[in-house]
């Protein structure tokens, strides 16, 4: 009895962080979502399913953020997945000077996120921007990045990506040292290529480690919010509002918290029933033995 009041003791400060933080909020947005909360009225009433009636059949921004954030977040899980697994891959070979290069690949990793979008803000600006200047030396005129609709999303999502690059090849570098190097050699004895080896030998052992890195990606991408605000503020006509967005929006801007909060349920249902697809599906590409 004394030992499993010390286990709770030790953990009810993490318990009570859990409460506050997570649980009750997350209760608290279940409800709202249910009524017309407004922050300009003080009185909010049950509506039933009204919001997400209203969500699903009278608002077509809705499935714009939907569509964005998907488009956003495949993005995003692509291009930061194999850009990490390629470094990582490149960094195992203990070439010379393969130390400081990851320790320049995780410097956007300690550098805030507002930091970050900025500077990539003013990097990506139309005819004066730094981008644009070095695709010039090769003849290449580059768009107004931020302020045209396609190459806006784009922008965010690769600057988005590059963001966490470091963290993630440090995950996949500490996977490949643990792989048995029996593994790698007894493929090359049998003759196979350099290729073969990281086709059916290193990427086979990496699946679970791939598997937690795109989760991690994954729910980051449906939590976007900083890049979006500073970077392009959900335009150009709204080309880059994605559902964390326009949960500010209509909960900060149009002060409909209850509708907020709907959008914001949908969100969460969305990134867990994606997460959980992921889950009942790595049964078939991940093999931990």
């Amino acid at each position: 009895m004394r030992e499993t009041l010390t286990a709770y003791l030790l953990i009810s400060p993490q318990m009570l962080g859990f409460l506050v933080v997570v649980l009750i909020p997350l209760i608290a947005v279940l409800v709202l979502s249910f009524t017309d909360s407004n922050l300009l009225a003080p009185d909010a009433q049950s509506v039933g399913l009204d919001n997400y009636q209203t969500m699903v059949s009278e608002d077509p921004a809705f499935w714009r953020s939907v569509v964005t954030t998907g488009i956003f977040a495949a993005g995003l899980v692509v291009i930061n997945v194999a850009m990490s697994l390629f470094l990582a891959l490149v960094l195992h070979r203990k070439l010379r000077g393969a130390q400081l290069f990851l320790a320049l690949a995780f410097l956007p990793v300690v550098t805030s996120q507002a930091a970050w979008a900025i500077v990539w803000r003013f990097l990506l600006q139309g005819e004066g921007g730094t981008v644009n200047s070095l695709l010039s030396v090769f003849s290449i005129t580059g768009p107004n990045w931020l302020f045209e609709a396609k190459p806006a999303l784009a922008a965010v999502t690769v600057v988005a990506a590059l963001k966490t690059v470091g963290l993630k090849a440090v995950i996949f570098l500490a996977a490949l040292r643990s792989i048995p190097k029996e593994a790698v050699e007894a493929a090359r004895l049998d003759g196979a290529s350099e290729w073969q080896v990281h086709r059916r030998v290193i990427l086979p052992l990496l699946a679970p480690t791939t598997l937690v890195v795109v989760i991690i990606t994954l729910i980051g991408s449906f939590q976007v919010f900083d890049y979006i605000m500073l970077m392009t503020n959900g335009g150009p006509s709204h080309a880059t509002t994605v559902l964390a967005f326009a949960i500010y929006q209509q909960g900060f801007e149009l002060m409909r918290t209850g509708y907020a909060s709907a959008l914001a349920v949908v969100l969460f249902v969305i990134t867990l029933g994606l997460v959980a697809v992921q889950w009942w599906a790595r049964k078939k590409w991940v093999h931990s033995e």
